[in-house]
């Protein structure tokens, strides 16, 4: 006999909680995630469907192999991950759990997901994020991104969390440190744009003009001739 686990028929799909690394397509025109772990090679969009990261053409979640998207039902047990030095530069997400799915102790093992909620911790140097900026590292046509204060962003690729969540689509939201939260391009604003979101712009460029305002000071200093004026 082969035992069958009991068959669970959600009225509403399952909350779950993770951590991933936010990512930005190579020409800036889409956003997305990659893991932390085992899938961590394969960048997913806010809606996606799991496949088996060893190849093999079963469907996820497989109960003899370990594929298929991973969260954890406890928001604090998550959110205890960032604290290891290897994922403080990562994001909480909140998902729903969708299709087929393995439920364990701590979480699920699942086919299909929807993120609904990125929860962006402060910038390395402790102020509150107001972009998510290149890391130096990423996946093949990705980028890797973390968050990051107006004045760490400088010369960096960026985006803003508002554009983030123009970018990723499906009605993401994406929300501050403090709790504050940056709504989508999917709600009624004027021409796309409000308050929020052109206030976290400004922001972005202001560093910016910053930067290229040091570096051209440093080039007057130099003179023309690529010696310093005295």
């Amino acid at each position: 006999m082969r035992l069958r686990l009991p068959e669970e028929r959600p009225t509403e799909p399952p909350t779950g909680y993770k951590i991933a690394h936010p990512v930005l397509s190579q020409d800036g025109t889409r956003a997305g995630f990659t893991g932390v772990s085992l899938g961590g090679a394969l960048p997913y969009g806010v809606l996606a469907d799991a496949s088996c990261v060893y190849g093999l053409r079963h469907r996820a979640p497989h109960r003899r192999c370990d594929c298929g998207f991973h969260c954890v039902h406890d928001r604090t047990a998550a959110e205890a991950l960032l604290c290891t030095a290897e994922h403080r530069a990562a994001v909480l997400l909140e998902v729903l759990v969708l299709g087929r799915y393995i439920r364990f102790e701590r979480g699920f093992r699942y086919a299909r997901q929807r993120v609904r909620t990125v929860t962006v911790g402060p910038c390395a140097c402790g102020t509150l994020a107001a972009a998510l900026a290149d890391v130096g590292w990423g996946r093949p046509g990705w980028r890797a991104l973390a968050p990051s204060c107006t004045g760490c962003v400088r010369g960096r690729t960026s985006v803003s969390l508002a554009a983030f969540a123009r970018l990723a689509g499906e009605g993401l939201r994406v929300v501050a440190g403090s709790g504050d939260v940056l709504p989508s391009a999917d709600l009624a604003l004027p021409e796309g744009l409000g308050v929020p979101e052109l206030v976290a712009e400004a922001a972005l460029l202001q560093a910016r003009l910053d930067w290229f305002q040091t570096q051209l000071g440093r080039l007057g200093e130099r003179g023309p001739g690529g010696g310093r004026q005295g």
